[in-house]
């Protein structure tokens, strides 16, 4: 073992070990300490960790549990549940009702989606107007839509009041909603004005101007703004929240940072998809009809392109074996596969690129050229590699090209690098034309997946491929 991992073994073994929580707290729930106690032992450790224990209780010691901490807190926990349902069923329809209804608007909804509709209906009958209106609100906008996933757990108030005034509605209203880092002022017809740090109202001398404090050129995203087309902004600001306006720029919600990361990985997650050539991302309960339903149409429309493919080189086959050129298939897979990856390389850096909405039509044009630059150069390198390598192998190895002089084996590879140097630049320009195509058609540049562009790559590379070889051993003769 070298110096180097030695001292990294001894600093792993340095790092102390962390306390297991779950331990911790299935001891304390199966301890005899009385619900007083109890509840302040469990109000020093996270939602989330007390949520990951649920599984391992038995259902009277999770009604125990609910009893002891109270609907707010069991609230927060169901929110990080990610199958609630089953714990939902072991209450009685009022208790569910509080609960759900104790949780910010967009985990509620989260929550209600997994339950039948004869329960869900059920609770929602259940639960006060103010919070079923504000579940309407967000469940009034489409998934892909911003609004879909805001909360309406903020704090606003009137641009006019004193700093004392503002203070004293925070502090009102911070029982119900504990989003308060960032505080936002309307104007006298409710709209969007600008936003505050909690921080700022905090050091604000009681003599202090509000609207000296606020921040009116503080970002916002529209509730009908597609996610796709705001991601980028909502990740470009390191801000608490974000607030959400609607047509007529009132403040109806706020998208926070946690949200923001949800978002994100979700955007993640359907990208994969898409580039790997499906629909939409799987679930892994999800049930067997629908995942095939999600991978089966590319994978016909795969087929289809696939069918051409082997059809292509089925009509250059008579040509090849007229000219006696059978050796050429044994390349074949080599060009099909580095086509495949320059296009695979080049459909992941336009997509990313495409993602930036700023990006103008002259940039797009500068960025294709630049694409097909990288794709001729590594083409250039990668041929003239492939050209040595092929060639010094035909020639040294045994019966590769019987009844021919040294100099053909050149002659193939030279053939083959060729067609590396032309296959790998459209491979570079397919990669990133076509995702461009599918943007300005609206259709989503991750649909132009990784499956889909080695398949068209592969009917480039052999019409390439076979094209190069026709031309020069055949028509023009220029090899023997």
């Amino acid at each position: 073992m070298s110096e180097e991992n030695k001292e990294l073994e001894n600093e792993v073994q340095d790092i102390p070990e962390k306390r297991d929580y779950e331990e911790e707290l299935l001891q304390l729930l199966r301890s005899n300490e009385p619900p007083k106690k109890l509840r302040e032992d469990l109000d020093d450790y996270h939602e989330n960790d007390i949520a990951a224990i649920l599984p391992k209780l038995s259902k009277e010691e999770r009604l125990k549990l609910y009893k002891v901490l109270g609907v707010d807190k069991v609230s927060e926990i169901f929110a990080y549940l990610d199958d609630v349902e089953e714990y939902i069923e072991e209450l009685d329809s009022e208790k569910a009702a509080d609960i759900i209804e104790s949780m910010d608007a967009d985990d509620a909804i989260d929550v209600l989606e997994e339950l039948e509709d004869d329960k869900k209906e059920e609770i929602i009958g259940l639960m006060q107007k103010d919070a079923v209106e504000d579940i309407q609100l967000i469940d009034s906008y489409d998934e892909d839509m911003i609004g879909s996933r805001m909360t309406t757990n903020y704090v606003a108030f009137d641009k006019n009041l004193s700093v004392k005034q503002a203070m004293r509605t925070v502090i009102k209203e911070a029982g119900d909603n504990d989003n308060i880092s960032t505080l936002y002022a309307l104007n006298d017809d409710g709209t969007f004005y600008g936003a505050i740090d909690l921080s700022d109202l905090i050091r604000a001398r009681e003599g202090t101007a509000l609207d000296s404090i606020i921040t009116t050129s503080y970002p916002y995203v529209y509730a009908r703004e597609t996610i796709e087309q705001c991601i980028e902004q909502l990740k470009d600001y390191s801000e608490d929240s974000i607030p959400v306006l609607d047509e007529n720029n009132k403040l109806i919600g706020v998208i926070t940072s946690s949200d923001v990361v949800e978002v994100v990985g979700e955007e993640m997650g359907d990208d994969y998809a898409k580039l790997a050539g499906l629909t939409e991302a799987e679930d892994v309960n999800e049930p067997l009809g629908k995942s095939i339903a999600k991978r089966l149409p590319w994978l016909l429309i795969l087929l289809g392109l696939g069918l051409v493919v082997s059809s292509i080189i089925n009509a250059f086959q008579t040509a090849v074996q007229a000219a006696q050129l059978i050796i050429l298939y044994s390349f074949q897979s080599l060009i099909l596969d580095m086509s495949g990856n320059t296009g695979t390389q080049s459909l992941g850096v336009t997509i990313r690129v495409l993602s930036e909405e700023a990006i103008t039509g002259k940039e797009k044009l500068k960025f294709l050229l630049k694409e097909m630059r990288v794709g001729l150069i590594n083409g250039l390198i990668i041929g003239t590699l492939a050209f040595l390598a092929v060639g010094t192998y035909l020639a040294v190895m045994p019966g590769a090209i019987v009844g021919h002089p040294t100099y053909y084996a050149f002659e193939i590879s030279a053939c083959i690098g060729v067609s590396l140097i032309c296959g790998m630049l459209m491979a570079s320009l397919d990669g990133t034309l076509v995702p461009m195509i599918f943007k300005k058609i609206g259709i989503d540049p991750a649909v132009a997946s990784g499956p889909l562009i080695t398949t068209l790559n592969d009917l480039i590379a052999v019409c390439v491929y076979y094209g190069v070889s026709i031309l020069l051993f055949v028509q023009i003769g220029l090899f023997v």
